[in-house]
């Protein structure tokens, strides 16, 4: 495993520190929406069940615990309508961020292969194949990269981040039949899969990749990538987990346990409590209903147009009339004190919005929706 790291781009969130200084300048101070780090207190039974685990003087394993691969595969049963995943088939990982950034690495490849990502996507899918020194095709076209020999990855982001799209159980099905004719994988990345908004998905869910309806009764080939961090509140424990095809996660985890990248033991017993509460899930879940329904009577009471977000952490926002660069937007939006991320970060496809992150104190979204009604 090889990682060129003189391949990588300008770490973005950088470039927003002037604006982030003007934002802080406002009277009432900044309202930072520009990253999705969770805000809200990390669950009770959660934090209990990792000081219960506290003593833990013994190496944890790599492949995680037994509890924590059968708390993982009754999850996915239970939430995600996948009744059939094998418990060797699950691997915990230190955070989803490092496993997206070193899964083409991890899986091998190099110059000469191809990685697909979404036309507007988390900045990391782009970097996880340069690392590797492949080459990223931004896509949202399956016959783009349909029937290429040179294709090896295929990530798919349901909902996605940015802009919270959901891809159908048809539209899965399209990627995982073309990407198994060439012999691809198939990576999927749900870390927001159990915030939907709208229906069909609040009523059905959001299809998991590993859906039987999609996969047609086999994991080959397929990957799955969770994180406990937006449903949970845990993006301090850097709790997530890749499940699928035995045979890629043997891969991945063989790798994992010469590179010593292990899931802290206590960290490993607090998922597993995580995992098995449903009830701390549905409360965040309305506390970023009632914040999201907020900024969205702020954004609209000030002309901004708001794009359909029907799953996620975020709203995908432009500017009145025919649009404006996404960067006039962020000093815009910085002058009332809000701080928010280009779209530009996410695709050259972007570069009219904004993303605006649900992920702050009640009282802040308060702040921000009255400044945004007042503009």
């Amino acid at each position: 495993m090889g990682l060129l790291a003189g391949a990588l781009p300008d770490f973005p969130w950088d470039s927003l520190v002037p604006c982030a200084e003007r934002a802080r300048a406002h009277p009432d101070g900044i309202v930072d929406l520009s990253v999705g780090t969770p805000v809200d207190p990390t669950p009770a039974v959660v934090r209990e069940a990792l000081a219960a685990a506290a003593n833990a003087p013994g190496y944890p394993t790599t492949h995680g615990t037994t509890a924590l691969r059968e708390a993982v595969v009754t999850w996915f049963a239970r939430r995600r309508g996948v009744p059939d995943l094998d418990p060797w088939a699950v691997l915990p990982t230190v955070g989803s961020k490092e496993l997206v950034a070193l899964l083409p690495s991890l899986l091998g490849l190099g110059a000469g292969d191809v990685v697909v990502h979404p036309e507007i996507a988390y900045p990391t899918y782009d970097v996880g194949a340069r690392l590797a020194g492949a080459t990223p095709l931004p896509s949202d076209d399956v016959e783009v990269w349909a029937g290429r020999s040179d294709v090896r990855l295929v990530w798919l982001n349901s909902p996605g981040n940015p802009h919270g799209q959901v891809r159908d159980v048809d539209e899965l099905r399209r990627v995982v039949e073309a990407a198994r004719q060439i012999g691809a994988v198939v990576a999927s990345d749900e870390c927001y899969a159990l915030l939907p908004w709208e229906e069909p998905w609040l009523s059905t869910g959001v299809p998991s990749v590993l859906d039987p309806a999609v996969a047609r009764g086999s994991h080959e080939g397929l990957l799955a990538v969770h994180s406990l961090s937006k449903q949970s509140n845990l993006a301090g424990y850097r709790a997530a987990f890749v499940a699928g095809d035995p045979a890629l996660v043997g891969r991945l985890l063989e790798v994992r346990k010469h590179a010593g990248m292990i899931v802290p033991a206590p960290v490993q017993a607090a998922m597993v409590a995580a995992l098995g509460d449903d009830e701390h899930v549905a409360e965040q879940h309305d506390r970023y209903r009632r914040r999201r329904e907020s900024l969205l009577a702020g954004f609209a009471a000030a002309g901004f147009e708001v794009d359909p977000s029907p799953a996620g952490l975020y709203l995908w926002v432009r500017a009145p009339g025919v649009g404006q660069d996404c960067w006039q937007t962020v000093a815009d939006l910085a002058e009332l004190g809000i701080l928010v991320a280009p779209g530009a970060f996410y695709g050259p496809a972007a570069e009219r919005h904004v993303r605006v992150a649900l992920t702050a104190p009640d009282e802040a979204v308060a702040r921000a929706a009255a400044r945004l009604a007042g503009a």
